[in-house]
């Protein structure tokens, strides 16, 4: 662990370009599985808002300084477990065993507990603090020790602080959270170091030299199944195998509350006229299923769509002629342009019943975020985003890149 101070130190400012950028290939690559929580699916919309809400209390509460933070006072609402989730099998201790981590770029505490209790070998050691985290839909406590965390054969990272539960909710079918989102996160959450900073896995492997750059690639892929393998974190760099396109990166934002995540700007529009999202800031996340918008700017999707709203599910929902006209919504992050087709913006019809809803309607996963546009926080960009282009989240330049991939104009949904 490091404190603050010292942190800020040592991250030196580097220039963002919107141009095509070449990031090393790292052999160090984690396969990563979708997995549909039939129990809580429901509850689709309801869980990623509630997320929403709570990541953006959270961190308003921080730049003010607040010293506590009641979560309960914002997400009054209750939700089940995370209805979408990408798992990834972590090693922890030596000799290791191995935990079903969710992998979230919303947060940034690893840890362990939620189901598989917790083993302690050798390399285990108590630091002696607690541990707490509260996220949208659940929330940790436990103790902080230091273990031995193995990601890959060639990703082994010793002395890495894991927080070990003592109770937890919300998190029924896992064993907790690998988070990778940016170090700040972790502020406040241990006891009594509450000023101390936790180093994330990502920080600990590059601070050790066992990968070249302090950056992780993401490959999602679309699927028509409850669960399936379709996914891939790439350490310290890139698979090109993955995208077909250039690299191109976007600053992080200096806009709060977006700024405390992997925040970026970006204005969407529909087909070739229609301002859907002027320039605004808003987050990165895949903790978060949907393509979430500020009201306004959901509004002017619903309206140039011509769909309704499913009370069932929550969701928008359109006619087969409807479909048939659908137009693409275009992304501008940066300078580029990233198309997001017709047939991304469709939940999975396969997976219609999982949600509620009924097998031949048609729904869209642009949900609305209640909050108006220009207060920092104005999209999500979740699973249905990031499922469709290769994304890089790099911490040592302070940027996010995305590519298109042999899946961007896939008709899979």
């Amino acid at each position: 662990m490091i404190p603050v101070t010292l942190l800020c130190a040592l991250l030196l400012p580097l220039v963002i370009s919107a141009k095509p950028v070449v990031v090393q290939e790292s052999p160090v690559k984690l396969p990563l599985a979708r997995r549909l929580n039939i129990t809580s699916v429901h509850n689709l919309l309801r869980h990623d808002v509630a997320r929403a809400k709570f990541l953006r209390a959270k961190a308003e509460a921080k730049l003010r300084g607040a010293s506590n933070f009641n979560a309960r006072a914002i997400i009054n609402e209750q939700v089940d477990n995370q209805a979408v989730t990408y798992i990834a099998s972590i090693g922890v201790g030596s000799p290791a065993t191995t935990y079903e981590l969710l992998v979230d770029t919303g947060s940034s505490n690893t840890w362990v507990g939620a189901t598989a209790a917790y083993v302690r070998t050798t390399a285990s050691a108590s630091t002696g603090n607690s541990v707490s985290v509260t996220y949208g839909s659940g929330s940790f406590s436990g103790s902080e020790f230091t273990d031995t965390v193995t990601i890959a054969p060639g990703l082994v990272i010793t002395g890495q602080s894991i927080g070990v539960a003592s109770t937890s909710t919300g998190f029924e079918g896992t064993d907790g959270i690998i988070g990778i989102g940016p170090v700040d996160l972790t502020l406040g959450t241990l006891s009594p170091a509450t000023n101390t900073l936790i180093p994330t896995v990502t920080d600990n492997a590059f601070a050790r030299g066992i990968i070249s750059s302090n950056s992780i690639g993401i490959s999602f892929e679309p699927t028509t199944t409850d669960e399936i393998l379709n996914g891939e974190i790439t350490w310290g760099g890139t698979d090109s195998a993955k995208f077909s396109g250039p690299l191109s990166f976007a600053p992080l934002t200096n806009t709060e509350p977006a700024s405390e995540f992997w925040g970026i700007s970006q204005s969407i529009r529909y087909s070739t006229g229609t301002t859907i999202l002027t320039a605004n800031s808003g987050i990165v996340d895949t903790g978060t299923t949907l393509l979430l918008l500020a009201s306004d700017a959901f509004a002017r999707y619903r309206t140039a769509t011509g769909a309704v709203l499913d009370n069932t599910t929550g969701l928008l929902r359109i006619t087969a002629a409807q479909f048939a006209n659908l137009k693409s919504l275009f992304f501008t992050i940066n300078g580029v342009t990233f198309e997001f087709t017709a047939n991304a913006q469709l939940w999975p019809r396969s997976l219609n019943t999982a949600i509620g809803g009924r097998a031949n309607n048609i729904y869209l996963i642009v949900g609305n975020l209640g909050t108006p546009s220009g207060e920092g926080f104005d999209f999500v960009n979740g699973f249905a985003f990031l499922e469709r282009f290769y994304s890089v989240f790099d911490t040592a330049n302070r940027r996010v890149g995305f590519a298109t991939t042999p899946f961007t104009t896939a008709t899979t949904n």
